[in-house]
């Protein structure tokens, strides 16, 4: 889960035209995504997520809303087929999945030990720096994907995959290629950009009963 979550927050807001494709290079496609990124700062959308392979080759679909708020803000609501939230209000995230009546609170990672996708949150990476950019297969049909392989190898993936509309310049994939072999891929729809979401959006509330699970007491 965590996996597949981090790593969705380095693109799931980046979006470009790339409907010159034969006659862009990979850089300048990448080049432009930072540029898109950049200029993004919160927005909304519907999700599915799948996994597929790894090790156990498991295969799991869930669903859900997602709004994000740079910088370092999160809140994940899966609504299928079973309830759980990931809300981070820019220095602690809370994880909660109702059937447990447990709440876990963890810190986000400072800049020196956090992942790349940790960073491209907190509003901090760059993509051209940061990854090597190829042309690949989309994952949904009519997109254009880009292949990012991180620079500096990442514990929880191996490499990205970003699917972009080409007329709307909006994301419509993302797929996670994990170190076991597996494949996350989260698919986007009624995606919304700079709606002027309210920090109030990710303040999370302890439900009355639940259980609170913090760092100090895991350790």
């Amino acid at each position: 889960m965590k996996r597949c979550l981090t790593a969705a927050l380095i693109a799931i807001s980046l979006a470009v035209q790339v409907s010159g494709q034969a006659n862009t290079s990979p850089d300048a496609v990448a080049r432009a995504l930072q540029s898109r990124y950049q200029g993004i700062r919160d927005f909304t959308a519907d999700f599915e997520q799948t996994y597929r392979g790894g090790v156990l080759r498991t295969q799991t679909k869930e669903r859900g809303t997602v709004k994000i708020k740079k910088p370092g803000r999160m809140r994940w609501v899966y609504s299928s087929p079973e309830r759980k939230e990931f809300i981070s209000d820019g220095t602690k995230v809370h994880t909660y999945i109702p059937a447990d009546k447990q709440v876990i609170v963890t810190d986000v990672p400072p800049d020196d030990s956090a992942s790349t996708s940790a960073l491209f949150l907190a509003g901090r990476g760059d993509i051209s720096r940061d990854f090597t950019a190829a042309f690949t297969n989309s994952p949904v049909p009519g997109a254009i994907a880009l292949k990012l392989t991180p620079r500096r190898a990442q514990p929880d993936y191996e490499y990205l995959i970003l699917a972009v509309d080409p007329i709307t310049s909006q994301l419509r994939a993302l797929v996670t290629h994990d170190r076991q072999g597996g494949d996350a891929t989260l698919v986007f729809s009624n995606m919304k950009e700079n709606q002027q979401l309210s920090d109030k959006e990710f303040v999370f509330r302890i439900p009355r009963g639940a259980t609170v699970v913090t760092d100090d007491a895991r350790n």
